[in-house]
């Protein structure tokens, strides 16, 4: 692991915390939110057999996280503040990997929580579903958590890192949230004292397609607020359109991801310019044949941009 350059290890047991300080003693050993852990003597417990950042539980609030940090100073702590919420206690659920064979905890949840579910009564073969409108319920479907209005109270409150949920995210997803996350948090590095939530944010993040929002247990326990019992349709508000190869000469070489036309006008997703867009005037394959649209995936093209774009950048459109 170390000539793979790995950063940490997650754990959630004492014993592979101990097996992992003694093989890898170099090697940083961060504790997992499954660990469930929400009070400061759990993080002294686990910084005594050598922790040396603890990813909070989710049902941890933020005066618990002052209260921890106050008594465990030198702990580095880490929450969650983005992305699908497990129904299950500090995200220790089984259903995905019983019901379908892919394991929640190997990054491949299939969110089966978000089902359509029945009851029945045992002994009797009719299934009775339970309404809340004309769709039927979803009992166990929460909403996604968002917290980037209030990543300053968090930091105030001395969490040293954020954790976005990104489980089966396309790379569009994750390039969109991490990167709002990325520039809401310079801000408040740059001037904490005159720091002030943008609320146009809010609008690009919904441009990343998503459930409806809540600030889950950070605030206390949010009860109905918490969860989508209507299952409201998920909306994504512009498709991602290419991935940018290379640039040069005023002209940048993408891979197509969906569909687009001379004449639409594509937005640009870098880290290392600010939001920019442009439109699409010419569409020019590999073999220098012109076109009017890109209708097949994956598709290597080359457009006029005015910008110097890098390798990775990410074009998209509104729809």
């Amino acid at each position: 692991m170390n000539r793979a350059g790995v950063d940490a290890i997650i754990v959630s047991d004492p014993g592979v915390v101990m097996a992992v300080k003694e093989t890898l003693p170099d090697i940083p050993v961060h504790l997992s939110t499954q660990a469930n852990t929400t009070n400061h003597m759990s993080v002294k417990f686990w910084q005594k057999i050598g922790v040396d950042r603890v990813i909070l539980a989710r049902e941890a609030t933020i005066e618990d996280i002052k209260g921890i940090k106050d008594a465990v100073p030198d702990m580095e702590l880490e929450v969650f503040v983005h992305g699908a919420m497990c129904i299950s206690y500090s995200g220790r659920c089984l259903l995905s990997s019983v019901m379908t064979g892919r394991s929640g905890n190997q990054g491949e949840c299939a969110q089966p929580c978000r089902w359509h579910y029945t009851v029945k009564e045992v002994g009797r073969d009719e299934a009775f579903p339970v309404y809340e409108d004309e769709k039927g319920t979803y009992l166990f479907n929460s909403k996604d958590l968002m917290m980037i209005e209030h990543l300053d109270k968090l930091m105030d409150a001395g969490v040293q890192s954020f954790k976005i949920e990104g489980r089966m995210k396309s790379a569009y997803y994750v390039a969109s949230v991490v990167g709002l996350y990325r520039q809401e948090m310079d801000k408040i590095t740059k001037d904490p004292a005159h720091y002030k939530f943008d609320p146009r944010v809010l609008a690009e993040m919904e441009k990343a397609g998503t459930r409806e929002y809540t600030t889950g247990f950070f605030f206390g326990n949010p009860m109905a607020d918490g969860q989508d019992t209507e299952r409201k349709r998920e909306t994504q508000k512009s498709v991602f359109i290419a991935k940018v190869l290379g640039c040069a000469d005023g002209k940048i070489k993408i891979e197509q991801r969906n569909k687009f036309w001379i004449g639409d006008v594509l937005e640009v997703l870098s880290p290392s310019m600010p939001a920019e867009s442009f439109e699409v005037t010419d569409i020019v394959t590999e073999d220098g044949v012109s076109q009017t649209d890109a209708p097949h995936p994956k598709q290597v093209l080359y457009l006029t941009c005015p910008y110097q774009l890098s390798p990775n950048d990410i074009l998209r459109c509104s729809r």
